[in-house]
């Protein structure tokens, strides 16, 4: 049983009757769930993350008024819940932990991951907040929300980036791809400039990455957990599994594969680009791409900006 499931059980079991118990006059304006920070809440756990921060526990969301009139007896009801388990041995809670789970007014929780109280207003804000950051705030599972405001706010940022925050952010991903990948990569490995060519090639996987969530209409999570997502994206089929090649390989004895499988991804990730109608460029060189892209934007701000403006 993975981690989200063991939350969900453990606030029917133990939340929601103290909720009943102690604050039936509020159940109303309460919303509880797991979101935010932790693997169990993108269901990526497994028996290496119950080593710290890993088992039962939950959030419970609220107005700030609300919050103002009850958060604190909330946050102790809370603490004082029955342990339990759940099937992890002696858990070890790092102070991270209380920052995880627990009693938040609406607006704290969304500030503390994407710096607003609420759902982005405008494009720039839409591109000032990195991409992981908004998976943050959409993961995860809500298990109740009578009121329906987190719940609100939630769905907005669900449906993912206005279209030109979106070009935007591709624009800036084709570019770092073709300055990293088709540029720069060969030049560090005709100085045999290894340990460049080894950033260089990061560089490259991680803006391809990026790509490729942008074009499957997800946010790209943590670092750590990009390649794991990736397996859930569906175009252009096969690309992530490349790209997994790619950064295995030596750049010592095999850079002229990895420079094949460069060029390879940026193919596929092109050709995704033109089928959107946001790029006729007839070249693979994802400079032309980003380019083209930026012409799509109808935002003048957002045209205006540096091609790579917003790319994390």
């Amino acid at each position: 049983m993975n981690g989200l499931e063991i939350s969900k059980r453990y606030f029917t079991a133990c939340g929601l009757p103290m909720l009943q118990k102690e604050f039936s006059d509020y159940t109303q304006v309460i919303a509880a769930g797991l979101a935010g920070q932790g693997s169990e809440c993108l269901g990526f756990d497994d028996e290496i993350s119950r080593d710290h921060d890993w088992g039962p526990g939950f959030c419970l969301w609220l107005p700030q008024k609300y919050f103002d009139e009850i958060g604190g007896a909330l946050q102790l009801a809370y603490d004082a819940l029955p342990g339990c388990n759940g099937g992890c041995t002696d858990p070890f809670y790092t102070p991270e932990r209380r920052k995880r789970v627990g009693v938040y007014s609406i607006e704290e929780f969304y500030s503390s991951l994407i710096g607003y109280p609420r759902a982005p207003d405008h494009n720039l804000e839409w591109l000032r907040v990195p991409e992981h950051y908004f998976a943050m705030a959409v993961n995860g599972e809500v298990f109740c929300d009578p009121l329906g405001e987190f719940t609100k706010i939630r769905n907005i940022l669900a449906g993912f980036f206005p279209e030109d925050v979106l070009k935007k952010k591709l624009a800036g991903k084709c570019a770092a791809m073709g300055q990293a990948g088709q540029y720069n990569y060969a030049r560090c490995i005709r100085r045999r400039d290894f340990a460049a060519a080894a950033l260089t090639c990061s560089r490259f996987v991680m803006a391809a990455l990026g790509a490729l969530y942008l074009l499957n209409g997800r946010y790209m999570p943590f670092y750590k957990w990009v390649f794991r997502g990736a397996e859930e994206l569906s175009e252009p089929k096969g690309c992530a599994e490349e790209l997994k090649k790619l950064i295995l390989l030596s750049d010592v004895n095999e850079s002229v594969k990895k420079a094949l499988l460069i060029e390879r991804v940026c193919i596929q990730i092109s050709k995704a680009v033109i089928r959107r109608g946001w790029s006729r460029a007839g070249d693979s060189f994802m400079q032309f791409h980003a380019e083209q892209i930026m012409e799509h934007i109808t935002d003048p701000v957002l045209r205006s900006l540096p091609v790579m403006a917003g790319e994390s």
